[in-house]
Parts: C-alpha cells; structure tokens; sequence
C-alpha cells in the first residue's frame, strides 16, 4: 500500500474513494472499507483512502488531551490489510475546516478522477458540515462519479462508533472495546530505560515509550499480548505512578512483563494487545505485598491468555 500525505503528488484515471477520520478502524469502519474494496476490486482501479491528522475534533476543540484509538501510521497499516491500495493522510487545519464541500470535492475529482465515493450513513464533509449525503449525490451528478451511502453497523442493538470503543475503555471493559473493533486494542511504541525497579525486584519490565495523544486504558493491570519482532508473548501490563514507591509520577507509564521471556530488548518497537483488565492499581503496605500480589497477577494472566488463545 502506498501512503500520502497530500493529494498534490496523485494524478489517478480512475478510483474508488472513501473520506473520513476513521481514527480505531472499528468494525462500523471496516464495513465502509470491506465495500470500498470489493467494488474497486470489481471495477479494477485503485480502493483510496482519504483521511485526516490531526483528528477535526481535535482541529476543532471538540475534544481535548489524549483520545485518539490509532496513529496516523497505525491507521494505514490497519487499512492495508484490509486490501486498501492508497491511503491519503491530510493535514487537517482550521483553513481545510473552512473549506467547502464542492471545493473539497474537485480537489478529489482532480486528483483522483473517482468512478464511486463510498461514505457512512452520517457523513459530512465541508464547512459547517454542508456536504451531507444529498449534496455528495448531486455533487456526484455534476463530476460524473455515484455515492454509496453505507449503512450503520450495531453491537447490541447499539450503533458501533469510535467514542464508543473510548468509553469502554476508560471504563476498563477491554472485551467490548475489542469487540466494537474486531480485535485486541493495541499500544504500540519504543521499549525505552526506565528506573529497572521492576529487574531489581526480579520481575523486569518492558517500559514502553507511547504517544502522549494516545488514548491509554486507566491506570491498572491488565492481561496482554506483546508482540515482538515475530513472536506472540503472553504478557502482564501495568499502568500507573506506582503509589507504593511515592514516585511522585503524573503521567502514567506502561511497563509490560513478557512471560517466560529473556532478553535485552532495549529500544525494540513493542505492540501492546490488551485483552482483560485484571485490576485497579493500588499502594501497598510492603513491598512484601505488592510482590505477592504481582505473582496473582501473573497467575491470572495467565490463565486469561490461556483461555483467549
């Protein structure tokens, strides 16, 4: 899959076109992709992707600190293997927020000359939202291109969308956040040098650098899945400011311990699959007791990991 940051450097005969945020790739997502595949595998041209970073609710203020589900980078690795071809990734700024719909539009029709642009059954686009679905269709009439309006996809009877894969996971409900997205939520970063408390206790730990505009799950442990170059390794994570040591830390790190599992992997990118929440995090009397509570941890991470494999 070939990835751009601007429509500039494209000059397509021919494609299928999709636009959106698409910030988690949920299954409601997935459905728009699926479609957008098929009908431009039908038809043999490109299936493209345009989406945007930042995220408009951020451009916007509609939503503040960390909350995106995906990083830009993230996002077009997910779409490549759901079979994307070209995945645009523009910079979203408050002169493209002002932009109009039929502005927006010829720029993609210059560009990308689409034969279909397959939207949500909620899209708009354009400024102050103006490009709703009846003005795409008859914008669609004057460019030559159809609009195919996909319909919501439900979870329990409740539409799926990215705010609520976030509120299931700021409530620790791990399996209804993976089920809204058709896999494990993941963190993914650097494994970075932290203060080796973890080693020193015989316990080591994989402290994992992340973006601070990622949203992370709320402080606690949790069963996980790390994945490290080709392997798949049960894992056990805690978020927090470790209370017991009176860190003094504000900012919540991720340290992962990789079950039966050696090595120096210092600096090695880690993906974090987070599968159940085991835990709140808690100060404990002795260290003592933090080390007999670690090993439950680990225990029923165990088992978790068993049964979800």
């Amino acid at each position: 899959m070939e990835h751009y940051r601007s429509l500039d450097s494209l000059q397509l005969k021919n494609a299928c076109v999709t636009v959106g945020a698409f910030d988690g790739i949920h299954l409601g997502h997935q459905e728009i992709i699926r479609r957008l595949v098929q009908e431009s595998r039908h038809a043999g041209v490109p299936a493209v992707v345009i989406t945007f970073f930042p995220h408009p609710a951020a451009v916007l203020g509609k939503n503040a600190g960390a909350f995106y589900l995906t990083t830009a980078e993230e996002r077009a690795d997910i779409l490549a293997s759901l079979g994307v071809d070209i995945t645009v990734t523009l910079e979203f700024t408050r002169e493209l927020a002002q932009q109009s719909a039929e502005t927006f539009v010829q720029n993609i029709v210059k560009h990308l000359h689409p034969h279909k642009l397959i939207v949500g059954y909620d899209f708009s686009l354009g400024r102050n939202r103006q490009g709703n679905i009846a003005t795409l269709q008859e914008l669609g009439k004057q460019h030559d291109f159809q609009v195919e309006v996909v319909p919501p996809v439900t979870l329990n009877g409740e539409k799926i969308s990215s705010s609520r894969v976030r509120q299931a996971l700021e409530n620790h409900d791990i399996e209804t956040a993976n089920a809204l997205l058709g896999r494990a939520y993941a963190v993914h970063g650097s494994v970075t040098y932290g203060d080796r408390r973890g080693g020193k206790l015989g316990i080591p730990t994989a402290n994992l650098e992340y973006p601070k505009d990622r949203l992370i799950p709320p402080r606690g442990v949790y069963a996980t899945i790390a994945h490290l170059d080709n392997q798949r390794i049960a894992s056990v994570t805690n978020i927090g400011v470790h209370p017991t040591f009176d860190t003094g830390l504000s900012i919540p790190t991720i340290e992962a311990h990789l079950l039966d599992f050696s090595g120096d992997i210092y600096t090695d990118e880690l993906t974090l699959d987070f599968i159940h929440f085991i835990r709140p995090e808690q100060k404990f009397d002795s260290v003592a007791a933090l080390l007999a509570q670690i090993d439950q941890d680990i225990q029923t991470a165990r088992e978790t990991l068993r049964h979800a494999a």
